[in-house]
């Protein structure tokens, strides 16, 4: 099977090309060798070189960490064409993830997955963790959730 994401990426890059889009071309150039990369590796570990939307979204994101890393060490070097280059990959880049829940979509989720297992203390912040995560799985980032399930458990 074909991920779509996969399918999302290529098209957006021939797009990129005919229309001399430089940045955007350069940017997903190399996502695209990531994702080749990642696939070559699937190969060798048994999974036949199929990746599916999970796992690309996984090569976005460090893809978008290490452009995160690079942006605050432009800032801290005062090098201002530098962060408006690390800028414009990053948000070529954050398109290509699904649309994130809200802070109050997260809480909602909490609140329901304390109610499902009786959670009542600090204490069950792991189990409450790991009953959520299958629910945000890729649409809502872990730190939050972590800091919302903290805060509706104390």
């Amino acid at each position: 099977m074909e991920a779509v994401l996969k399918q999302r990426i290529q098209d957006e890059l021939k797009a990129a090309m005919r229309g001399g889009d430089e940045a955007r071309k350069t940017v997903l150039r190399l996502l695209v060798a990531h994702i080749k990369n990642a696939e070559v590796e699937a190969r060798t570990d048994g999974r036949g070189g199929v990746l599916s939307d999970s796992d690309l979204l996984a090569i976005v994101r460090r893809e978008i960490k290490q452009h995160e890393e690079s942006l605050l060490e432009a800032q801290n070097a005062g090098r201002a064409d530098l962060v408006a280059q690390q800028q414009a990959e990053l948000d070529i880049l954050k398109e290509f993830l699904p649309k994130q829940l809200s802070r109050e979509e997260i809480i909602e989720l909490a609140r329901q997955t304390i109610k499902e297992i009786n959670a009542t203390s600090p204490k069950q912040h792991g189990q409450v963790m790991k009953a959520l995560q299958p629910k945000v799985k890729d649409i809502a980032d872990g730190k939050l959730v972590n800091e919302v399930v903290r805060e509706l458990l104390s």
